[in-house]
């Protein structure tokens, strides 16, 4: 199945290209199928949590973690989480925000799968590196399931990870 024809392009949402997983989600076989390859792709790594950031993250990184039968660990906007926490500011584009992660939820030593729906310039995603590596987890990895490679996130993220995009998109109009 071509995954891309499962993704919707809205060319302007709060002025930028944005890629709707929305229509993949709905289709069973398409969001299977996707779960599926990103587990094909990580079986075997010895990957003890996976993190993801809200929302969509959520939605791509708990599939995942349940197919590959180990931990997931939500990262949040600052103040959506019950219990001790610590925390980044980070800057984006065209503002800075702030994210948590329980202090006790990666021990020390632990291996970490970063998965996300998309990757774009990569703040978001490097944001969650630093909250891991803070907490002495290893980071194993960085999944998507989508790259927008016209941004610069793999630059942003560096080499020191395997980055690993199930569907990719070399321009706005692809």
């Amino acid at each position: 199945m071509d995954l891309k024809t499962k993704i919707r392009r809205i060319p302007e949402f709060k002025g930028v290209v944005f890629w709707d997983i929305t229509p993949l989600l709905k289709d069973n076989k398409a969001f299977k199928e996707a779960i599926d390859k990103l587990a094909e792709h990580y079986k075997g790594k010895n990957i003890d949590v996976i993190v993801s950031n809200e929302a969509r993250g959520f939605i791509v990184g708990a599939a995942l973690a349940y197919v590959l039968g180990v931990g997931f660990v939500p990262v949040r906007k600052k103040g959506k989480l019950p219990s001790k926490c610590v925390e980044l500011t980070y800057e984006k584009e065209y503002e800075s925000d702030t994210i948590e992660i329980h202090d006790d939820a990666i021990a020390k030593g632990q291996k970490v799968l970063i998965i996300d729906d998309l990757l774009a310039t990569g703040g978001t995603v490097k944001a969650n590196m630093e909250l891991i590596e803070k907490l002495g987890g290893k980071i194993v990895g960085l999944g998507f399931l989508i790259e927008l490679e016209y941004l610069p996130g793999r630059k942003t993220l560096g080499d020191k990870y395997e980055v690993f995009s199930l569907i990719k998109y070399a321009n706005t109009k692809a």
